[in-house]
C-alpha cells in the first residue's frame, strides 16, 4: 500500500502502526479491552489503525465505571470506508461508550461504505453503547453491522438513533440504501437477530408496515429485562414530540423500545428517559448523562 501524506498512526504501547488512505477510502480499526482492577474499571488495551480514536477514558460516577468517547477524525463515512469496532469488557468491569457529536454517511458515488461492531461482555460485566445520533445523507450506501457476545449474567444496554435525510436542510432519503444487521447472543445462543435493508424512495419508508413516513428511527435494546414494575414505568413515558410513534416490547432476555418521528433529540430524549429508568435496576446504578450530551 503507497505512503500517503494524510495517512493516519496510531500508537499502541510504543509501537507505531500506519494506515494509509486508499483511493476507495479510509480502512480502520479500532480495538479496545476494560478490564476490572479491585474496583475499578480501567482501559487496559487500546488499539487503532486509521482515523478511528478513544478520548483518554474518565471516571465521572466513581472508579467502577469507565466512560470513553469513540471519535472519527474525518466527522463522517463516505463510500468505500471500512470501519471496524471491537471492544471487550472483562469479567465485572462496567464500560460505557458514547461519541461527541452525531455520525454522518455521506452521499456515495457509487461505492459501498462499512461500519462493523463486535462487542463482547464478560461474567458479570456491563457494557453500555450509547453513541449519538447517526445521520445518513441521501446517496449514501451504507452496511451497519453489529454483533453482541455476552457471558450468561452480563448486561448490555445499547440504542441507535438513526435519521433519513437531513430533514432541516430539506434533503430526504430518496435514493441511496441502508442494509442494517444486528445480532445480540448469550453464551452463544442468540436473543436477538435483526436483518433489513432501507431503500432510498422505497415504498416501505412510507407504508404503515415500515417508517410510515416518518425520517427518525430509533431503537433501544436492554438485556435481563427489568421486573414488571419498572417495564410498566417505561411503556407510561410519553415522548415530548407530538405526533411520534413508540412501543416497548419485552422478551425473556431483552427488552426492546422503538420510536418512530422527525426529531432527533425528541427521540434521544426519549431513550435517555428509558436509561434512566432501566439502570438503576438492570446495571444496577443511578444513570449519569455523560458531559459530552450537554455540549
Amino acid at each position: 500500500m503507497a505512503s500517503s501524506p494524510d495517512a493516519w498512526h496510531g500508537i499502541n504501547d510504543g509501537t507505531m502502526l500506519a494506515c494509509n488512505k486508499q483511493a476507495d477510502g479510509w480502512q480502520a480499526r479500532l480495538s479496545l479491552g476494560f478490564e476490572r482492577r479491585e474496583d475499578a474499571t480501567v482501559l487496559a488495551r487500546r488499539e487503532h489503525v486509521g482515523p478511528l480514536r478513544v478520548q483518554k477514558p474518565f471516571h465521572p460516577e466513581g472508579p467502577a465505571v469507565c466512560h470513553a468517547l469513540v471519535l472519527h477524525p474525518p466527522a463522517g463515512i463516505a463510500g468505500g470506508d471500512e470501519l471496524e469496532i471491537a471492544v471487550r469488557v472483562g469479567d465485572e468491569a462496567h464500560a460505557l461508550l458514547t461519541t461527541p457529536g452525531a455520525g454522518k454517511w455521506y452521499r456515495s458515488a457509487g461505492s459501498w461504505a462499512s461500519q462493523t461492531i463486535r462487542l463482547e461482555v464478560g461474567a458479570a460485566g456491563v457494557l453500555e453503547w450509547l453513541p449519538q445520533e447517526t445521520i445518513v445523507f441521501d446517496g449514501a450506501m451504507a452496511r451497519m453491522q453489529m454483533r453482541v457476545s455476552l457471558a450468561a449474567n452480563a448486561c448490555f444496554i445499547g440504542w441507535e438513533v438513526l435519521c433519513l435525510g437531513r430533514r432541516a436542510s430539506g434533503e430526504c432519503f430518496d435514493s441511496g440504501a441502508i442494509h442494517m444487521h444486528t445480532r445480540i447472543e448469550r453464551e452463544g445462543r442468540p436473543i436477538w437477530l435483526e436483518r433489513g435493508t432501507l431503500e432510498g424512495g422505497a415504498p416501505l419508508l412510507h407504508s404503515s408496515a415500515g417508517l410510515a413516513g416518518y425520517s427518525i428511527c430509533a431503537t433501544l435494546l436492554a438485556t435481563a429485562g427489568p421486573d414488571a414494575s419498572v417495564t410498566r414505568a417505561c411503556r407510561e413515558l410519553i415522548p415530548e414530540e407530538a405526533g411520534a410513534l413508540h412501543g416497548l416490547t419485552q422478551l425473556p432476555d431483552i427488552l426492546v423500545a422503538r420510536y418512530l418521528g422527525h426529531s432527533s433529540e425528541a427521540a434521544r430524549n426519549w431513550m435517555t428517559a428509558l436509561w434512566h429508568l432501566l439502570r438503576p435496576v438492570m446495571p444496577g446504578r443511578v444513570a449519569i448523562d455523560p458531559r459530552i450530551w450537554r455540549t
